[in-house]
């Protein structure tokens, strides 16, 4: 997810595919996401760059009309009633969804990347391991703050598996270095409450010299308000993901690093994999049912080698 939303709600569909009338007879693949955020222009390249190879499939990558479970079960109930053969999703909360989740593996084969609803019937997952993301960024920390912190977090849905296990890796990663995690603050994706909650605690807890971005709107949304505080440079912010903003902050050292993912490869690979399996092939899919998409950190020694890698992947 990220800060410059490029995506109205009326833009909440994007389908990467031949027109209607000459996909009648080729079979449909879908991508949804857990919101509306730049985030995602990624893994959309991705599935373009599927769908360049799998003439014989229309895919669709698709955003609900906001990051709500009841939504993207709706948007699923849709696709699944327009014909659609087999789906990837980002779970926003997959406690409470493992009922819709059943009722739509139950009628098309059903996969997750990024976030995971592991107690339902999917089939696979595809994405990071977030756990090990988590571990990455306390790693960051560590080696920034060798004194100690005390740190706060922000994130945007907090009972998603990927917010609860980046927090669980990083607090398993600072565990006995002098570094708290103090609280985590929830957003719901909305960006205002993103950027008020920094300021908040800016205010409200001087003693937090360490800050934490879990998704990727909020590293952004923590350097306005350091910078609006006239604080940069003075607190410690480790991020995730690749936000323009984030990638400048790392550059000019305002930001320890972050740790990035490979959202790219989840809708290039997702795609392939969902191919394969209506085919037939179901070799893809490991024992675990879990497909990891390595992460990795970026700091100022590799984040100018980064950015350019990635405008490459954008630009095809």
């Amino acid at each position: 997810m990220k800060l410059h939303v490029a995506l109205s709600a009326l833009a909440i569909s994007a389908v990467i595919a031949v027109p209607s009338a000459m996909a009648q007879d080729k079979k449909q693949l879908a991508f949804i996401v857990n919101a509306a955020s730049d985030f995602w222009k990624l893994a959309e390249a991705g599935v373009k760059k599927a769908q360049a190879e799998l003439p014989n499939y229309e895919l669709q990558f698709r955003y609900p009309a906001q990051g709500t479970a009841a939504l993207q079960n709706a948007l699923m109930d849709d696709l699944v009633a327009a014909g659609t053969d087999a789906i990837m999703i980002s779970s926003v909360d997959p406690k409470t969804s493992v009922d819709a989740f059943n009722r739509i593996a139950g009628q098309v084969p059903l996969f997750t990347t990024d976030s995971d609803a592991p107690d339902s019937n999917r089939i696979a997952y595809l994405g990071s391991s977030n756990t090990d993301a988590g571990v990455q960024a306390g790693e960051i920390a560590v080696k920034a703050l060798p004194g100690g912190a005390k740190c706060m977090g922000f994130v945007g849905f907090l009972g998603a598996d990927n917010a609860k296990e980046r927090i669980a890796g990083f607090k398993q990663a600072v565990e006995g270095k002098g570094i708290e995690l103090v609280d985590v603050r929830g957003d719901d994706v909305d960006f205002a409450r993103a950027r008020s909650n920094v300021d908040d605690v800016l205010a409200a807890m001087p003693e937090i010299n360490c800050m934490v971005g879990f998704y990727s709107y909020n590293p952004p949304k923590i350097y306005e308000a350091l910078q609006a505080a006239g604080k940069l440079g003075q607190i410690t912010v480790i991020g995730f993901d690749e936000d323009p903003i984030t990638l400048g902050a790392v550059r000019d050292g305002s930001f320890a690093g972050t740790v990035v993912q490979q959202p790219f490869e989840w809708g290039y690979q997702g795609m392939k994999l969902m191919a394969k399996f209506l085919e037939g092939d179901k070799s893809g899919i490991p024992e675990n049912k879990l497909i990891i998409v390595p992460t990795k950190v970026i700091d100022k020694g590799n984040v100018d080698q980064f950015e350019a890698d990635l405008k490459a992947a954008i630009n095809g």
